[in-house]
């Protein structure tokens, strides 16, 4: 995923790290270390402070875009997580999980990025 400034990249695997890179030189910036199995999803924050990450290890986690450390570790499905976002205003991260080759209807979720508190379903 790029930046909203296009200056960096962040990417995730199988390796269980997240690497940001310079876009223009592709040096390697930093790399983030904390998930315990496949990275599948990145996004940067609207304002590029942040990254967020999930995967196999059902596990959200918001890391400081430029020190690389991490600052918030959500845990709130019970599988591997396939995506996750930013709202535009930043002030919301949504996760989502697929059950074959769809979205189950427990499987997004909203948080509140600060502080980290569950959103209601739309309807309820």
């Amino acid at each position: 995923a790029f930046s909203p400034d296009g200056q960096r990249l962040v990417s995730g695997g199988y390796d269980q790290t997240l690497k940001i890179w310079d876009a223009n030189t592709g040096d390697e910036l930093l790399t983030l270390k904390g998930h315990t199995k496949v990275i599948h999803s990145v996004a940067f924050s609207p304002d590029g402070q942040r990254v967020a990450s999930t995967g196999y290890d059902q596990t959200i986690k918001v890391w400081d875009a430029e020190t690389g450390q991490e600052s918030l570790t959500l845990k709130e499905f019970d599988s591997g997580l396939n995506c996750v976002a930013f709202s535009p205003d930043g002030h919301r991260l949504a996760a989502v999980r697929y059950s074959g080759s769809s979205v189950r209807s427990d499987g997004i979720k909203i948080w509140n990025a600060t502080p980290r508190q569950l959103v209601p379903p739309p309807g309820s």
